[in-house]
């Protein structure tokens, strides 16, 4: 039979293979148990792979070194790899646009021809003008992996400082470039962290934030406290930086700078941890710059809730917030009163979780979620809603930045079987216009995303959305992925993934679950996936699995669960929980040790989601799920594909490390139990294409070959 096109088949294995054999015999690299015992509130808990998270050792770096042998040959055997990451290439491969901005004059924008390593930072006067290349991040480094982190032209849009990391590091380096000249000026900021740059109306410097540099051998592990302001003048070296704000007693604070858009102050934003309870102050400027011992003064310092300054316009600064609205709602604070109850409500909660607001053109621009799905309403100054950008539909749209006196802005939208567009918008007239399409080798118009809902243990719904092919039978056979995070309040929504799309197009159907815990409906909601209350996101997740297999979407060998962050911690724990109900399971860059976590880096600052071992009831939920705590002998497990990376400084790779040692250790089945640990690169921000291409193209490939399915 001559085939009249190329497609991509998924069909069942026929008889024995070489892998199959590998998979039965493979022997995992011995990892050495130590007697480590730690007391929790009078109960005391083993932890005998303590020495793997000191991942400078000449041990620790021989055990990756095995570890990524035995996983390296296990990969290469698969007859699924090649095929998979040829079409993962080949739908990756094409050009990508970032949402424009505007500054002093100028358009700024990202942009990626496809398969270059790094996104290139491009600039024109107009629209309609050639762009110039202000940036690339290419040109850095010979493999990609320094990678630009973020970005603020200047007012005059002259100078662009920049910040990179290397090797997939949180830490930055900030330097100035001269756009004239694509040359850099002398200037260069270290040890600044989860920072940006805002600059002085009269273009002398900019408000950073950073660190004290880390202890020799301890930048990627060390715990990071006392975040400090600091202004930097151009032509200055860091030494001779002006020290704007710190808190010597309370080294859990973090500072953020913006500059207003008339230029009169600095608003400053305090945060503690990963919570998104804040504080605000107003530091004035002095026509236009900087001035030494500038006294700040507060606006709220309580930390009871959310509030993100939108605009300041005269003496009235509006703010996004959940203080009496877990959903949100638009408030004025009268600077010169900003006690609470002179605040005045702008626009009042809604049944839609408020998830970003913007100044521009004279009117606010807010994005609501509505199950999930984005939606954009205008309003005027008096609070009154003038017109809801016209959303091509279900699906996710992010941007909508610029200043109150701006006429325009930009947005993306996306859904998971619709590629990325730009959209130009005016708040003014409502009119819009489309900047950009990505045009894709993925044939959109043969897929379909549903919106289902799903009712978990407790009674609570929640969304669910489901891709795949049109025409798609529910008789149970279908290999499917679900996706899930729940945490930190981050919504889950749905938008383009060339993931997604290669399993879509390997015949496979792909969901995203809206976990409790995440953002999709408001504080509240993100409340009821925290601390004592973690739980409810894992049985969500489960009852997103069980909903898939009742209504014949699948069955659970032929479903994959995959998270990464707080979703690999996701994944650990209902693979532990049930792993029975899944057929395959990839928990990348995960937290999995609970107990722990508090340790390193920034990981205190999550406290907020996860309580920690210091109280008691909260140790007990915490010990009753952690991933490396709850392995289960004697209970078959799946095929699990563990990922992290040497250079990950955000949840540190020991937590991965340590939990497939004890994964590999456990009485759970031959099924294979492996770790791919990737060289030179992070938590994922900045990943170079080719290493993001082969970890995701390995991860669909390990999840096609334990369905034992081929492609041809």
């Amino acid at each position: 039979m001559i085939r009249a096109r190329k497609q991509l088949v998924l069909a069942l294995l026929a008889g024995s293979s070489s892998l199959a054999a590998l998979a039965s015999g493979l022997s995992y690299p011995d990892t050495r148990k130590v007697e480590q015992v730690d007391s929790y509130h009078g109960q005391r808990i083993a932890d005998p792979y303590r020495w793997l998270e000191d991942d400078n050792s000449a041990e620790t770096k021989a055990w990756v070194k095995e570890q990524n042998r035995v996983t390296d040959q296990y990969l290469a055997a698969m007859p699924q790899r090649e095929p998979v990451r040829k079409l993962y290439t080949k739908l990756f491969n094409f050009e990508k646009i970032g949402v424009p901005f505007s500054e002093g004059g100028r358009y700024f924008w990202k942009r990626n021809d496809g398969l270059q390593q790094q996104d290139v930072v491009y600039t024109a006067t107009s629209l309609s003008d050639k762009p110039q290349v202000a940036l690339d991040p290419n040109t850095l480094s010979k493999d990609g992996t320094v990678a630009l982190t973020s970005l603020r032209p200047s007012p005059d849009g002259k100078l662009l400082a920049y910040g990179v990391a290397v090797g997939g590091s949180d830490w930055q380096r900030w330097q100035v470039r001269d756009l004239a000249s694509g040359k850099d000026l002398a200037d260069k900021i270290e040890w600044v962290k989860f920072s940006q740059a805002s600059w002085t109306p009269d273009g002398k410097g900019f408000f950073y934030s950073r660190y004290d540099a880390p202890k020799a051998g301890e930048a990627l592990t060390g715990a990071n406290y006392f975040q400090k302001l600091y202004y930097h003048r151009l032509g200055t070296e860091q030494s001779a930086d002006q020290l704007v704000m710190e808190n010597k007693t309370e080294k859990t604070w973090g500072f953020g700078a913006e500059v207003s858009d008339d230029g009169r102050f600095v608003i400053i934003n305090i945060w503690k941890g990963s919570g998104r309870k804040n504080g605000l102050l107003l530091l004035p400027l002095d026509k236009g710059g900087y001035q030494a011992g500038a006294t700040a003064r507060p606006l709220t310092m309580e930390f009871d809730a959310e509030y993100d300054p939108v605009a300041l316009v005269g003496e009235q600064l509006y703010v996004r917030t959940d203080k009496d609205a877990p959903r949100g709602r638009l408030i004025a604070i009268d600077i010169r009163r900003p006690e609470p109850a002179a605040w005045q409500t702008v626009v009042a909660e809604t049944g839609d979780a408020l998830t970003g607001a913007s100044g521009v053109a004279g009117r606010f621009l807010l994005s609501y979620l509505r199950d999930a799905s984005t939606l954009v309403r205008v309003h005027g100054v008096d609070g009154k809603a003038q017109a809801e950008v016209p959303l091509p539909g279900v699906g996710t749209a992010r941007g909508f930045g610029g200043k109150w006196q701006d006429g325009e802005t930009f947005y993306s939208y996306a859904s998971f079987s619709s590629p990325t567009e730009i959209w130009r918008f005016e708040p003014a007239s409502g009119k819009q216009s489309l900047f950009k399409r990505a045009a894709t080798a993925f044939p959109a118009e043969q897929y379909v995303t549903e919106r289902h809902f799903v009712t978990s243990k407790d009674g609570t719904r929640f969304p669910v959305f489901i891709a795949h092919k049109k025409g798609l039978k529910l008789d149970g056979t279908n290999p499917t992925l679900l996706y899930g995070y729940g945490g930190f309040n981050s919504p889950m929504t749905p938008g383009y993934s060339v993931t997604a799309a290669t399993w879509m197009q390997m015949g496979g159907v792909y969901v995203s679950a809206a976990l409790r815990g995440g953002g999709e409906y408001g504080a509240a909601w993100h409340e009821a996936g925290t601390k004592l209350k973690k739980q409810n996101v894992f049985d969500d997740f489960i009852a997103a699995a069980e909903w898939l297999i009742a209504n014949k979407y699948t069955q659970p060998a032929k479903l994959a669960i995959n998270g990464g962050s707080n979703g690999g911690l996701l994944v650990g724990a209902v693979l532990n929980q049930r792993p029975e109900l899944f057929g395959a399971a990839v928990p990348q860059v995960g937290v999995m040790d609970m107990l722990r976590y508090h340790k390193f880096t920034i990981g205190w600052a999550w406290a907020s989601d996860y309580g920690t071992v210091d109280d008691a009831e909260q140790f007990k939920a915490l010990q009753a799920y952690s991933p490396l705590h709850t392995i289960r002998s004697q209970r078959l497990y799946p095929p699990v594909l563990v990922t992290t990376a040497d250079h990950d400084d955000r949840v540190v790779p020991a937590h991965s490390f340590k939990y497939t040692a004890a994964l590999q250790a456990a009485d759970t089945g031959s099924a294979p139990k492996l770790i791919r640990i990737e060289t030179s690169a992070g938590h994922g921000a900045g990943k170079p294409t080719s290493k993001l291409i082969e970890e995701r193209a390995d991860m669909l490939a390990f999840m096609a070959n334990a369905f034992k399915l081929q492609l041809q």
